[in-house]
């Protein structure tokens, strides 16, 4: 399998925050408005954005797939004073949409907005096929929820239902100062109970509209998926977006201690937000190296608790492979050459080699098995003379520690087994091998002995060597392994 790339972001200013650059593209956007059925026919007036050839409204959609980003606006703000966030998501291969409801200072329902959010991911799929559409056929099959403050909050809201039904399409929730939402009969924080995907929160350390304590990090703590809490240290509450009036006199009278700027919280932001959103909304595995290179950044101070990826074992049932976990889709590889349409969970090996899988799930990137070393008949080499090699046991690579490679061969022409030691360089992929029995052969310098018996042995200890070396070869290494090989006896005359 490949070997995964992993960038490194180049930190350009004083502050030691790392800059994202955009890609050099251009926006389109369109309204729409979608009727909710089971609301009746609730109206929800939407922008969406879009990565386009020409700025514009209802411009031609660059070729691509793109995933959905459904983003809801703070208490008493506009959809409009995020153009920060889409000016920063659409350029790098995202589509933003922006439900326009619940925007007003009296009567807003905070429950009614999270159903708008949600409605919205389910809809966004279905939009992507309206051949009426600037979107259409452009919509990949992943999308997250977003929001800001009021936002925020109602995006657990919506988020909590999604998780416990499973929508496959949903990868991911970010929360950019998320704010409780208790009104309605219904709490962002007791929501956030029933989050088991992927959730990244951001928050101002200096927020005293939505203060840390109150709102996001009880969010956060209930939150039971893997979970990234990022505090922005000197930052804001209003900063996650443009300047709006409403937000930012709230600011001024009930936050201090602000040390940054608008400008240097959103690159802050951007900054972290958009390889996590391309390591889960991707597939890009590479971004998740990115992602933690930008955490570790002294701008900010962070939490992170994740479930431990799990491990996957080849289970060898008469020849049958198959993965220990289960996944939505596989991919199996033998010697580290990728095998066509073997993409099920389980696998009919025909050939000797070392054989692993690749297991799909819900997050982004899939999960490589411990390599196997399979035999058909048990056996795992047979050179032209009829030398056979068996596997005696094989340590699994998670257990990667020493260089040492313990080999033993046993001749019927003889009651005594005779040992074999290699010693393996994993830096430079060479292998020294050494018998027991150094009368017997000298491999390192080519000298056999002409005794049948030993010729039988330096045969073995070649095969071993040649296995050894294919093995060296491999992405994964079994370091610790034990081999028995049974000679035939070789008529020599």
């Amino acid at each position: 399998m490949p070997s995964l790339i992993f960038a490194f972001v180049i930190i350009t200013n004083l502050l030691s925050v790392c800059v994202v650059v955009q890609a050099q593209g251009q926006i389109g956007n369109y309204t729409l408005t979608v009727q909710d059925s089971a609301r009746g026919n609730r109206n929800i007036e939407t922008a969406v954005y879009y990565p386009a050839l020409s700025s514009g409204t209802g411009t031609t959609i660059d070729t691509g797939q793109y995933p959905i980003i459904v983003f809801g606006h703070g208490f008493a703000m506009n959809w409009n004073a995020y153009q920060n966030i889409w000016e920063a998501l659409v350029p790098n291969g995202y589509i933003v949409v922006f439900p326009k409801t619940e925007s007003g200072l009296f009567s807003v329902n905070h429950q009614e907005f999270a159903w708008d959010l949600q409605f919205l991911v389910k809809y966004m799929q279905v939009e992507g096929q309206n051949t009426n559409a600037p979107i259409y056929n452009a919509v990949a099959a992943s999308t997250a929820l977003m929001g800001h403050s009021m936002g925020g909050g109602a995006a657990f809201l919506a988020a909590d239902s999604l998780c416990t039904a499973f929508d496959s399409t949903f990868k991911t929730i970010i929360g950019l100062a998320p704010a409780e939402s208790n009104s309605n009969g219904v709490s962002s924080i007791i929501s956030a109970l029933q989050v088991t995907c992927p959730s990244l929160i951001f928050s101002g350390s200096q927020d005293g509209v939505t203060p840390p304590s109150v709102h996001h990090l009880p969010i956060f703590n209930n939150i039971s998926g893997c979970k990234t809490f990022v505090s922005i240290l000197g930052g804001g509450h209003c900063y996650f977006a443009g300047p709006n009036f409403n937000c930012d006199f709230g600011e001024s009278v009930s936050s201090t201690g602000i040390s940054i700027s608008r400008t240097q919280q959103q690159m802050t932001c951007s900054n972290i937000l958009i390889p996590w959103l391309d390591y889960y909304l991707k597939n890009d595995c590479a971004a998740l190296g990115i992602f933690s290179d930008s955490i570790a950044s002294s701008v900010v101070s962070t939490q992170q608790l994740c479930t431990a990826i799990p491990t996957v074992q080849i289970i060898d049932s008469a020849g049958s492979l198959t993965a220990s976990l289960q996944g939505s889709s596989y991919q199996w590889y033998l010697n580290d050459s990728l095998l066509a349409g073997a993409i099920n969970r389980s696998f009919v090996a025909q050939t000797n080699g070392v054989y692993t899988v690749a297991v799909f799930t819900q997050t982004a990137c899939p999960i490589l098995s411990d390599a196997y070393l399979f035999s058909v008949n048990s056996i795992i080499y047979q050179d032209a003379l009829d030398v056979k090699v068996y596997p005696l046991l094989l340590r699994p690579c998670h257990t990667l520690k020493r260089s040492l490679v313990h080999a033993c061969i046993a001749g019927n022409d003889t009651p005594a087994s005779a040992c074999l030691k290699a010693t393996v360089d994993l830096k430079d992929r060479s292998c020294d091998l050494k018998s027991s029995d150094d009368s017997a052969v000298d491999l390192h310098n080519g000298r056999y002995n002409p005794d049948p018996k030993k010729i039988a042995r330096a045969r073995a200890f070649a095969a071993l060597k040649e296995l050894i070396l294919l093995l060296i070869k491999c992405t994964f290494i079994p370091t610790s392994l034990r081999f028995c090989a049974r000679l035939r006896q070789l008529n020599m005359s």
